[in-house]
């Protein structure tokens, strides 16, 4: 679950939060977004199942201020070991999800999760 000050504000429509991250060391990174139930944002939905990610997890709550949320994961297999991604795919895959998001106003900055957050 992505951290959300407020339901009141979105980073493009449909969308309040998103963050890219990969698991120690950090070569295959993962979609987190945090997301509006009531108006999916159908666009990078789209884009990121044609680009070969496929949602692995979705959970919605109430947010304290009574918005709705959608949290929702993806992810895409890679050739590498473990199914991790190549340096070549990990190149070609961020430019994927900076267009994705790109497209829509949004400029991701992507992380390597703690150990902690990783395997919590």
């Amino acid at each position: 679950m992505l951290f959300l000050k407020s339901t009141t504000v979105t980073k493009a429509p449909g969308i309040y939060e998103v963050d890219i991250a990969a698991k120690p060391p950090g070569k295959t990174y993962g979609v987190y977004m945090a997301t509006d139930p009531d108006n999916p944002p159908a666009a990078v939905l789209d884009a990121l199942a044609a680009a070969g990610f496929q949602q692995t997890h979705s959970s919605g709550y109430t947010h304290k201020d009574r918005g709705k949320v959608l949290d929702l994961h993806f992810q895409k297999d890679g050739t590498d070991l473990f199914k991790g991604w190549k340096a070549e795919e990990c190149e070609a895959n961020m430019a994927v999800i900076n267009k994705v998001f790109g497209d829509v106003g949004i400029t991701v900055t992507p992380r390597v999760m703690s150990l902690a957050e990783a395997y919590a």
